[in-house]
């Protein structure tokens, strides 16, 4: 091997992102740190978008392969017709929402990871609706701003923690780690805080009711599709939706016309759907009023012809 071929070599080696994160002995992953771990994430999704998908998963794929190789090999060892089959085996195991691209929560489950940061992806322990979201947005949007700035994350994060009796395991210094990992991770805009549609991909809900195809014109509604929309939202079973449960409904509402939302557009797509099912002056909905409002939202067009 000449001299141009040995640099050709080492330079295949040195650009191989992910060698680093590996056992040099035992090829094994590391478990990585909060910053480590946005470092790979940052690495990988080049254009910024919150995705690993294309290229960029191609290029994760074979050096993710290819770094555990003990011969050293470089990530173009890997031929086109192994990456194709490597994906689909890979795309299976992780791509849990089956969109064709690998997103941070699926990214976490795939690398070995502090288990206290873990913990703050809530794989296993989603909120049951989006009522329950909007009671912890109220909880932790201490004043009122619109946002979850910082130090109200922090807050969250550490709550998380003690949930877990894991907060005596993490130093303050390693909080403000987490806290600026995660709002690195989730603030798409940049803004140093978190809008509602930024929160809600850190909090996740189990399912948004109304996204199922029942509420897309597909079938005709039934009084007992109303009633399990109504059930799910009335959460104290007062025969009324309010308040949270309210704000709950009009944030799922919302997410199936806009994909980033922050509380004011909430405000004002709550003023515009109360005005239009003329709503009492006390802001509740009555189950002949949510009644009027699927019937509209079934009327809608599908998502690709609006």
């Amino acid at each position: 091997m000449d001299a141009q071929q040995q640099q050709k070599v080492h330079i295949e080696k040195a650009q191989n992102f992910m060698r680093q994160y590996r056992d040099p002995e035992s090829r094994e992953l590391k478990k990585l740190s909060a910053n480590q771990f946005m470092d790979v994430w940052s690495h990988y999704d080049g254009d910024g978008n919150g995705y690993i998908e294309g290229t960029e998963l191609d290029g994760f794929l074979k050096e993710f392969v290819s770094s555990a190789n003990t011969s050293d090999l470089g990530p173009e060892s890997l031929t086109d017709e192994m990456l194709v089959e490597l994906k689909a085996c890979f795309m299976e195991a992780y791509d849990d929402n089956q969109d064709g691209k690998i997103d941070i929560r699926e990214l976490a489950q795939l690398l070995p990871m502090e288990e206290n940061f873990l913990l703050l992806f809530r794989f296993d322990n989603p909120l049951e609706s989006s009522v329950e979201f909007m009671k912890i947005w109220r909880e932790y949007d201490s004043d009122n701003s619109g946002y979850i700035e910082a130090d109200e994350l922090k807050n969250f994060l550490r709550d998380l923690l003690k949930e877990a009796k894991k907060i005596n395991d993490v130093s303050e210094d390693k909080l403000i780690e987490y806290t600026d990992t995660m709002l690195r991770v989730f603030d798409a805009n940049k803004d140093g805080r978190l809008q509602l549609s930024e929160m809600a991909k850190l909090l996740p809900v189990k399912e948004n009711f109304l996204c199922r195809q029942v509420f897309k014109g597909a079938a005709k509604l039934t009084k007992d599709d109303i009633e399990k929309v109504f059930s799910l939202y009335d959460r104290d079973n007062n025969g009324s939706i309010e308040n949270e449960e309210l704000r709950g409904f009009l944030k799922d509402l919302l997410e199936l016309v806009k994909k980033d939302y922050d509380a004011q557009d909430l405000n004002e797509f709550e003023e515009t759907i109360l005005r239009g099912v003329g709503y009492d002056k006390e802001g509740k909905i009555s189950r002949k009023e949510l009644t009027m409002i699927l019937l509209a939202l079934a009327k809608q067009p599908p998502e690709d012809e609006q």
